[in-house]
């Protein structure tokens, strides 16, 4: 258990010191965990057997190589293919790009002002609705007014017209009292 805690403190260690020098030079205990590492891994992947040699190794190691080869390779022919490029060719198809560009820039900005002018005419049509609807409300308003005056009125002449009828019976009523008073004074 002790073996196990100092080793993982000397790889915390060793990690710290990788990270603090610059990657073009790793510290000796980062080149041995490394080392220790691709032994473990080709360990895992090739299990020992009486056939395995230290051929095979190296022979990994040359095909190791030999990729890094043909990725270098590869770079350069890349390089100088950029290189060989037709500059005005790029500038050309640029400069139609620009020209196709613009032109649906300017088709853009005219479908604008189209849109544009149409929301202001929409606006204007809006607004002369309200004002015309705000002219039928005023109008409404004094005709609604001018009715619930007259009710009002006739209101108070059916009131006035009950009180009459009510006074018209009892003159009736009274009236008819004083003429059986007179009949019966006339006797």
């Amino acid at each position: 258990m002790s073996s196990l805690y100092s080793r993982s403190k000397e790889y915390t260690r060793s990690r710290k010191a990788q990270s603090d020098s610059p990657p073009s030079s790793p510290s000796p205990i980062a080149k041995t965990l490394r080392h220790e590492r691709l032994s473990r891994l080709e360990a895992a992947t090739n299990p020992p057997t009486s056939d395995s040699s230290y051929g095979d190794r190296s022979c990994g190691r040359s095909s190791a190589y030999s990729r890094r080869e043909n990725r270098l390779a590869a770079l350069s022919a890349r390089a100088e293919e950029e290189s060989n490029r037709d500059y005005k060719k790029l500038y050309e198809s640029a400069l139609s790009e620009n020209q196709k560009l613009k032109s649906k820039l300017q088709e853009a900005q005219l479908e604008l002002a189209d849109i544009k002018a149409k929301l202001e005419k929409a606006a204007q049509q809006k607004q002369e609705k309200t004002s015309d609807r705000s002219s039928l409300l005023e109008v409404e308003k004094r005709e609604k007014r001018a009715l619930e005056r007259k009710l009002s009125e006739m209101e108070e002449e059916m009131k006035v017209l009950t009180e009459l009828k009510s006074d018209n019976q009892r003159l009736k009523d009274e009236n008819g009292a004083l003429i059986r008073v007179i009949s019966k004074l006339s006797k």
